[in-house]
């Protein structure tokens, strides 16, 4: 019994975090790959936390590290601990997608500019 109070409480907090989390629309300004490092340029319409221009990071090689096209994206910022990057991590996916049911274009780390 205790068991079973355990998953449903573990399920019910899971299913709180996925829907707490925060999504934006951005732009992408720019991307290069520099040393293995993808640095993407994005820029917030409506930032709702501090500066509305940043760079997003990751590791080229990694499944989930792409170079995206300029143009608009959904970025939906994870959880904290949530993620592969020691950092604040941050999933894109296409501007008209729904990132509860789309497949994400890639996992990011966020890096104040």
């Amino acid at each position: 019994m205790l068991m079973r109070k355990t998953i449903l409480f573990f399920c019910c907090w899971t299913a709180l975090q996925l829907n707490a989390q925060d999504k934006s629309l951005i732009t992408v300004r720019g991307s290069e790959v520099n040393n293995g490092v993808v640095i993407v340029t994005v820029h917030q319409a409506s930032p709702t936390e501090g500066k509305a221009s940043f760079v997003l990071q990751c590791n080229k090689g990694v499944s989930d590290c792409k170079v995206p096209e300029l143009g608009n994206y959904v970025m939906v910022r994870l959880p904290k601990n949530y993620g592969m990057y020691d950092c604040a991590n941050v999933d894109l996916y296409p501007s008209s997608a729904d990132p509860e049911t789309s497949k994400k274009i890639g996992e990011y780390c966020l890096v104040d500019k």
